[in-house]
C-alpha cells in the first residue's frame, strides 16, 4: 500500500515562498508519476506540476509556470514542490499525487494514491 503524507504548508504573506513536501512510503517514489494539485473552496482540482522517472522529466500548468517548481529526492523518497512570488489566488489545500503511468497528467483520474493535503494560505 502507497501512502503520501504532505507537509509545509502555512500561512504566508503575498510575494513569499514556502516549500512543500510530499513523502511515499510502501514504493518507491520513482515508480511513480509523482504530481501536485491544488484546490480552491467551490472550485475544483486544479493541476500544478509532475515529475516523471528517476531522471525527473518536468511537466507544469501554464498558471504556475515560472513560479512553482517540482523536484524530487530518490534517496529520501520525498518529492517537492517549491511555491515562489505567491499570491492571495493561490490559497488552497495543496496534494501530492501518484500515477503508475504518465498518461493524461493533468487530470486527477490518472493518479492512483493521494495524500491528505496541506493548507497554504496567502495573506495580502
Amino acid at each position: 500500500q502507497v501512502q503520501l503524507v504532505e507537509s509545509g504548508g502555512g500561512l504566508v504573506q503575498a510575494g513569499g515562498s514556502l516549500r512543500l513536501s510530499c513523502v511515499v512510503s510502501g514504493r518507491t517514489s520513482s515508480d511513480y508519476v509523482m504530481g501536485w494539485f491544488r484546490q480552491a473552496p467551490g472550485k475544483e482540482r486544479e493541476f500544478l506540476a509532475a515529475i516523471i522517472g528517476s531522471g525527473g522529466s518536468t511537466y507544469y500548468a501554464d498558471s504556475v509556470k515560472g513560479r512553482f517548481t517540482i523536484s524530487r529526492d530518490n534517496a529520501k523518497n520525498t518529492v517537492y514542490l517549491q511555491l515562489d512570488n505567491l499570491k492571495p489566488e493561490d490559497t488552497a489545500v495543496y496534494s501530492c499525487a501518484a500515477a503508475a503511468r504518465p498518461l493524461r497528467l493533468p487530470m486527477p483520474s490518472a493518479y492512483d494514491y493521494w495524500g491528505q493535503g496541506t493548507q497554504v494560505t496567502v495573506s495580502s
